[in-house]
């Protein structure tokens, strides 16, 4: 390193250690103490706002879980019910990072781009409010979801998990995840995105707010040792609430399900309402390889195979809808793919090989299709055709043909006429009653499984797709013999250790 590269990094360590310093007097002090000498930040503390009740909510003087740890973390996880603080608690911590540095980049992630700016930014306890009552002075475009404060140049920019592949590009220093449980529910790969950007400064850092869902993502960062979950209930925040409403809250949720979770705030297992849980998927789970033999109904031990296997599709499709930036119409990016291998066995179980679901361009998802096809040699593609039609089974034509594919992979078309709970629901039972198994764990399915609910409007692309390549399986049947006359490749029955050293 040059003596100028050395002399930068040295200054940059000495601001630094300047900065965690003041960060950490700051949450040390408190801001309704009378001596003036304890209210934090000092070179901030004559735009505080003192009136009892409106307290900074990081510094001592307010609840502990809503101080963001003053200790070193990649993420720092506030799992609390519903009304607990967390909006007002991220915008402090957010409110402070632009106020005591300079030029920082910072990500505000919502579900909707809607919800970044309704509530993160503008909302009653949102970084607008905070920053108001602070005195600092900030320029604020909501067109195109940008904060400045000129002061020290920190930036602050929406994104939502509408449009997860706006968080390609950008890096920052910091970044609120709200409703960390619905983005992901939403668009996995927003987090995934986010994660990539983090990467200014020496330490970047992610605060998350959210109520809790069994989701792996969430799992895995109460797993995680860098990160540091801090918990809160509803009635924590009691002195901020209206008595009237937590009175009928407790009366209509109180030792329900959904009181735990929406109050309460416990991570539970399962959702009220799920169609699918986790503990019967993690009771008929296969983790060492397929079964070499079964047992037949007249009690005969017979040699297990896959008399069948479909690679099932529901196809993404563009969605064209008011853009939240400009009220304009415009792309929105597209849904996943779902791209769903499942088997049907002897034994008449129906077993689910892969998940190879995809965010990407139609070229992309039908060169995948071609790819997966030919790994498990499955016998048809289902693929769902209710939107976009022949045009989506044309596209894989054509991909064959550019592939140099002279025989065609049978497709067998579904148009889904009955709405999403009565197709859901006989493939649930199924799982009641073990006649489903999960060779593998496929999480981000798992997940789309085991949260959603039957009074949702719509459906994630892999539950659909898995519920495809069921619903098929279990009426097809065992395949016939090929006829050869028909000129038709059969697709042999196989041993599927090779595909699954491929499957993602």
């Amino acid at each position: 390193m040059s003596f100028v590269g050395l002399a930068a990094d040295l200054l940059e360590r000495e601001a630094e250690a300047t900065w965690l310093k003041v960060i950490r007097d700051w949450r040390d002090s408190s801001c309704i103490d009378p001596d003036p000498a304890n209210w934090p930040s000092r070179d901030l503390a004559v735009n505080w706002d003192r009136v009892p009740g409106t307290l900074c909510h990081s510094c001592s003087a307010c609840r502990p879980e809503q101080r963001t740890p003053s200790t070193e973390f990649d993420v720092t996880l506030y799992l609390a019910g519903r009304g607990a603080g967390k909006t007002r608690s991220a915008a402090e911590d957010m409110a402070a990072a632009g106020l005591l540095n300079n030029n920082w980049r910072m990500a505000i992630v919502a579900p909707t781009y809607a919800d970044a700016r309704d509530t993160c930014v503008e909302g009653e306890s949102g970084l607008e409010s905070v920053l108001l009552r602070m005195g600092v002075e900030y320029t604020w475009n909501r067109s195109i979801g940008e904060l400045i404060i000129p002061s020290t140049g920190s930036r602050y920019k929406l994104f939502s998990a509408e449009k997860p592949a706006r968080l390609r590009g950008p890096q920052h220093h910091r970044a609120w995840v709200d409703e960390l449980a619905q983005v992901a529910k939403r668009a996995v790969d927003t987090w995934e995105m986010l994660l990539f950007g983090m990467r200014l400064g020496r330490h970047p850092q992610i605060v998350a707010t959210t109520t809790p869902l069994p989701l792996s993502v969430i799992k895995d960062l109460l797993q995680d040792p860098d990160c540091v979950t801090r918990r809160g209930t509803t009635d924590s925040n009691r002195a901020n609430l209206p008595a009237s409403t937590l009175r009928t809250l407790h009366n209509k949720f109180d030792g329900t399900a959904k009181g735990r979770q929406e109050l309460d705030g416990d991570l539970l297992e399962e959702v009220d309402g799920a169609l699918w849980k986790q503990k019967q998927i993690d009771d008929d789970r296969i983790t060492d390889g397929l079964p070499l033999t079964y047992i037949d109904k007249d009690g005969m031990v017979q040699p297990f195979a896959l008399v069948r296997i479909v690679l099932a599709v529901d196809p993404a499709v563009e969605d064209r809808k008011s853009d939240e930036h400009t009220g304009r119409r415009g792309r929105q990016d597209p849904d996943e793919t779902g791209l769903i291998v499942a088997g049907l066995g002897a034994d008449g179980k129906v077993y689910i090989l892969g998940d190879y679901s995809m965010r990407d361009s139609p070229a992309k998802w039908a060169a995948e299709i071609l790819r997966v096809y030919d790994l498990w040699n499955c016998n048809e593609v289902i693929i769902e055709v209710n939107n976009g039609g022949q045009a989506l089974v044309d596209l894989i034509r054509t991909t064959e043909a550019l592939h140099g594919r002279n025989i065609p992979m049978p497709i067998h078309k579904i148009r889904a006429k009955q709405g999403k709970r009565v197709r859901a629901e006989p493939v649930s039972a199924l799982s009641e009653q073990h006649a489903v198994a999960h060779v593998g764990v496929f999480k981000l399915l798992e997940d789309q499984l085991v949260t959603w609910t039957t009074d949702e409007t719509e459906s994630p692309d892999r539950l659909d797709a898995y519920v495809y390549a069921v619903l098929h399986l279990r009426k097809a049947g065992i395949p016939k013999p090929p006829r050869r006359s028909q000129g038709v490749i059969p697709r042999h029955q196989m041993n599927v250790r090779h595909a699954m050293l491929g499957r993602r």
